[in-house]
């Protein structure tokens, strides 16, 4: 341990004389990590912020930091010095002592649990391939160029280029959770030359020329050469034959060869660090300690200047000053530590909202003061399960209870088909429309069937094995929905039952196969919106041309109908997302033709693209519309309410997602994010600075729409446009971008902190949600399907989506209103003291004697008030259930009118005016000795503070009640022990119960009085409603 923390210290001494190192291509050899040009990074995970050394040093900098603390060390070290020495020393260093060792605690508790987390992930073991076989190596020793096997459900280590596969047909699949946010499994192919080799990968020489690291996770390109075969063999590389690091293996075993480690990772690449966020509220308070400060000075200096600068009027100064420093009270910093503590109890004990753990103590208050929201969809917004809607032919349409009519109509087509083969064509009938249709969707899509094999765990075993019975299948592809449309036609009788690069076969209701053999696939793509397939029939030969894809797209595509595009809209605005199909029948000649056309456009070198789609066009002729389908992504439990609650609360609500715009915009309208009668402003793609002009321009003259921009546009419009951009996107009621990546989430986020001076919250549930989560003031992760990432990175973590309502309304309101209310409390209570202790010295020519000794202070800041003042932690202006039926009480808290400089200056002047009459009246009141001055004004005092507590109190709670005789009590009964302080005599009297009774109705009774009368004049909005 202590070996590497040294490690650590130098690498960071090293990394700050050197500058930071260029990232470059490279070229590595297979299986040949020492024939590396470069030193590439150490292929560990860090998230610890310090080491053993910085540990301290540290954490003190992140509390001096704060101008509270700073103040207090500098008094408290000044007591060391004999002149200015007034009081005890424990006086000043105790509570110092206390906050310090509270803090540190905290840290390394949270370091320690760091620590561990990192330790597992690093020692994670891989088998890496040598000359001499298979050896174990730890996750953190991985190098560039080796060769590592990952077996199915592994996480891969680095980024690897995918070389080898258990699989026959040379593919596998991964999860890419941890680092898209997206379920759905991803196809990835080894490389051709590799795959097909009969011996192991040492028996030739290769080389893999890779870019340089970079952020995309989207794109990768590079070449494999092989080079001991005359000519060199040249592969070329795309994303279809990477692994990144932090995904993990589907399907079979994989053997690749590490390209990019440590640091260079795209996972890592794209995660940003954590900072230590520091609450609003704590800043404001900042500022008022700075504010109290200089009058502290002032005090001070005049104090000196009455005198007239005698003597050593420089040491008298700072004698004040230290007299004066119970203006700024250290108990501010406990008292707030210690509320935010139990605010976070109060959340994680909250039975409405179960399994909610705060894990960033700090910012509790955060939760009350929020502006924008800013949130993933899916499996945060959307449960990310698919269900089969509807199924539309024209003339009629299945709903999710008619589906079984479905199921009799291809029982019956098929047997009508076995029966008369040869037969007149008449208009088709509804059976053989349907089996059409359910036929083009089992066929027209990118699943696999999956086979789980049972032979003694062991997954290579031989086909004959195999098991093919419907409850041992499971579908794999790498979108959702058409896993949900393949099973939804297995459920009506046509069943996928298996698929390889170039066959594809079908079951029948009645037990008979179907094969059919690939010819050509067109893969969907962004751009296409549309995906295609042709196949043959083996049993009849015919050849037909099936497409699938989105309305948008085929409409131009298929014949002419008259119902399609007003169903699609009747479709999406049930929430549900559409994709057309459509067929066309091809003789063997057309199909000849085309193939020929086809392999010539792809064998050309420039504008390839261009001219394969000019080919497929081709085909892509008056298809016939077979049927529309339409599938539902299901919301999240109360999904709606929750946004609408947040939406009258003021909360302006971001959706950022890294998936389709059509599936973004269709999620958008379903979850109420954009309300009915709102238009949506879909900002078409820009890639340059005059585009991105005349689109923000179109947009200016669009009034209160949502905006839907894909995350190319926007990484234009904030290259040229930033400020525009954001100003007119702040005016929405709802944004939202699709096709975003990690780093633009939390570029947005930090724009929106930049331009508007408002707090934003991020709420997520994937990997590819973290560096959001982290840079927004307060981060809210939810424990979904895609792993506990984001809920450990959050500051707040929820187990749904809909308890947010209440984090916020209920507990970040209460949360707010009780930090403030403490706040000032607390310096109200060192500001009285102050003014008492200028009164007295005032009176006293100039004297810096102080008023009160040592354990009179001690008391009055800890046994005698804290606990009444303590108790506003108990304190709630507004019961629950009315915060969240009125969310609009939540507008006011964002303008911050709790915690300003009008209600500190209130504070400031009810302390002043207190202090006075307490020190006066004690004054005017005391008959023949100076102690007894001192009883009358701390017991006055000690009361006035109680009933002031009473005073600011909105709710009664039976604690509070229990706190201030507590309070009370402790003050009587030590009475007695302080008698060096106290003529225990004259306490007793009835003239001293009676001047202190005095002192303390002058000191109290007018603020009552204020307080009735503004309570029934201008009453504040949440009392209206509670009345």
């Amino acid at each position: 341990m202590k070996n590497k923390n040294n490690n650590g210290c130098c690498d960071c001494l090293a990394h700050i004389c050197r500058r930071k190192k260029e990232l470059k291509a490279r070229t590595v050899w297979l299986g040949c990590p020492e024939k590396c040009e470069e030193k590439y990074p150490k292929n560990a995970i860090k998230n610890q912020k310090y080491n053993i050394f910085t540990f301290v040093p540290g954490v003190l900098y992140q509390q001096f930091k704060f101008f509270l603390n700073l103040y207090f060390l500098v008094v408290a070290c000044s007591q060391f010095v004999p002149s200015l020495k007034i009081g005890y020393l424990y006086t000043y260093w105790a509570p110092l002592g206390f906050v310090l060792a509270v803090t540190m605690v905290r840290e390394a508790v949270d370091e320690v649990r760091r620590y561990q987390r990192d330790k597992e992930m690093n020692s994670q073991l891989y088998s890496k391939l040598t000359v001499r076989g298979k050896v174990q190596v730890k996750s953190s020793d991985i190098q560039v160029g080796d060769l590592i096997i990952v077996d199915k459900n592994q996480r891969i280590p680095a980024d690897m280029i995918f070389l080898r596969t258990s699989e026959k047909n040379g593919a596998c699949f991964i999860r890419t959770d941890q680092l898209d946010g997206e379920t759905d499994w991803k196809l990835k192919v080894a490389v051709g030359c590799t795959q097909r080799l009969p011996a192991d990968l040492f028996s030739i020489t290769a080389y893999v020329y890779a870019q340089k690291p970079q952020l995309d996770i989207h794109s990768f390109e590079g070449n494999f050469t092989r080079e001991d075969t005359d000519p060199q063999i040249h592969e070329s590389l795309s994303i279809e034959n990477t692994l990144w690091a932090s995904t993990v293996v589907a399907s079979g075993t994989v053997i690749g060869v590490v390209i990019y480690t440590g640091k260079e990772t795209r996972s890592v690449l794209n995660t940003s660090y954590a900072k230590n966020k520091v609450g609003l509220l704590d800043l404001e308070l900042n500022r008022l300690t700075k504010a109290l400060f200089l009058a502290q000075v002032v005090l001070s200096i005049v104090m000196v200047a009455v005198q007239g600068f005698v003597g050593p009027w420089f040491r008298n100064l700072f004698r004040f000053v230290v007299l004066f420093s119970y203006i700024i009270p250290i108990s501010l910093r406990v008292n707030l530590d210690m509320g935010k503590s139990a605010y976070g109890w109060m959340i994680m004990k909250d039975e409405n909202i179960p399994g909610t753990v705060v894990r960033t103590s700090t910012i509790p208050e955060e939760l009350g003061r929020l502006v924008y929201l800013l949130t993933d969809k899916t499996g945060t917004l959307t449960q990310n399960e698919m269900v089969f809607k509807r199924l539309h032919l024209g003339t009629v349409s299945y709903g999710t209870d008619t589906m079984d009519e479905i199921q009799s109509h291809i029982i019956q087509s098929v047997y009508t088909l076995t029966t008369q083969a040869s037969g007149p064509k008449v208009r088709k009938s509804v059976s053989s429309r349907i089996h059409e249709a359910v036929k083009a969707i089992a066929l027209c899509h990118n699943v696999t069937p999956v086979y789980e094999s049972h032979v003694n765990g062991e997954t290579e075993s031989a086909e004959a094995d195999q098991d093919y019975s419907d409850d041992n299948r499971t579908y794999q592809a790498s979108s959702p929905d058409e896993v949900e449309l393949v099973r939804w036609t297995q459920s009506v009788g046509l069943t996928l039952v298996n698929r390889d690069l170039n066959s594809l076969q079908l079951k029948t209701p009645s037990g008979q196969i179907l094969s059919f053999h690939i010819l050509q696939i067109f893969p969907f793509t962004s751009e296409s919106k549309r995906m295609g397939i042709i196949v043959r029939e083996e049993s009849t030969g015919d050849i037909t041309f099936y497409m699938k894809g989105a309305d948008v797209a085929m409409a131009s595509i298929v014949q002419y109908n008259d119902w399609l595009e007003e169903e699609c809209g009747n479709m999406a605005r049930e929430g549900l997302r559409t994709l057309v199909v459509a067929k066309k029948c091809l003789s063997e000649e057309q199909y000849q033709d085309f193939e020929n056309r086809y392999n010539q456009a792809k064998l050309s070198i420039h504008d390839r693209g261009l001219k394969v789609a000019a080919v497929v066009e081709s085909l892509e002729r008056e298809m016939e519309l077979l049927c529309l389908t339409g599938v539902e992504d299901q919301l999240q439990a109360d999904v709606r309410p929750t946004l609408e609650l947040l939406r009258n609360a003021g909360i302006k609500i971001w959706m950022l997602t890294g998936d389709k715009l059509e599936t973004a915009t269709c999620i958008a309208k379903s979850s109420h994010l954009v309300s009915r009668s709102q238009d949506i402003h879909v900002f078409r793609p820009v890639s340059n600075r005059g585009e991105a002009h005349l689109e923000l321009n179109a947009f200016r003259r669009k009034h209160d729409c949502a905006l839907v921009i894909s995350g190319d546009s926007l990484e234009v419009c904030l290259r040229y446009y930033e400020h525009e951009f954001v100003e007119l996107a702040c005016q929405c009621p709802a944004v939202v971008c699709c096709r975003c990546s990690p780093t633009q989430k939390a570029q947005i986020v930090t724009l929106l902190q930049q331009h508007t001076a408002n707090r934003t919250c991020a709420i997520g549930d994937g990997g590819n949600d973290v560096s959001m989560i982290q840079a927004a003031d307060c981060g809210i992760g939810i424990e979904g399907k895609e792993g506990k990432q984001a809920s450990l990175a959050a500051d707040f973590s929820i187990t749904q989506f809909k308890h947010i309502g209440r984090l916020l309304m209920v507990h970040g309101r209460n949360s707010y209103k009780r930090s403030a209310a403490l706040g000032q409390f607390v310096m109200h209570r060192g500001m009285i003291i102050s003014t008492m202790q200028a009164v007295f010295s005032s009176v006293f020519y100039f004297a810096s004697v102080p008023l009160y000794q040592g354990f009179l202070m001690v008391g009055y800041a800890t046994i005698y008030t804290m606990f009444p003042v303590f108790s506003l932690v108990l304190d709630q202006d507004v019961k629950p259930e009315m915060a969240l039926l009125y969310p609009e009480l939540y507008k006011d808290l964002t303008k911050g009118r709790s915690l300003s400089f009008k209600t500190f200056l209130i504070w400031v002047l009810i302390s002043v005016y207190q202090g006075g009459i307490l020190m006066y009246g004690a004054l005017v009141l005391f008959e023949s000795e100076f102690v007894h001055v001192v009883a009358i004004s701390f017991t006055a005092l000690i009361l006035t503070e109680l009933l002031m507590v009473a005073l600011t109190i909105r709710t009664w709670h039976w604690l509070m009640v229990v706190a201030e005789f507590f309070s009370l009590g402790c003050y009587l009964a030590s009475l007695a022990f302080l008698n060096e302080y106290f003529d225990l005599s004259f306490i007793t009297t009835w003239p001293f119960l009676w001047k202190v009774s005095a002192i303390t109705l002058v000191s109290c009774l007018p603020l009552y009085i204020i307080k009735y009368l503004k309570r029934k004049f201008s009453p504040p909005s949440y009392s209206k409603l509670s009345s």
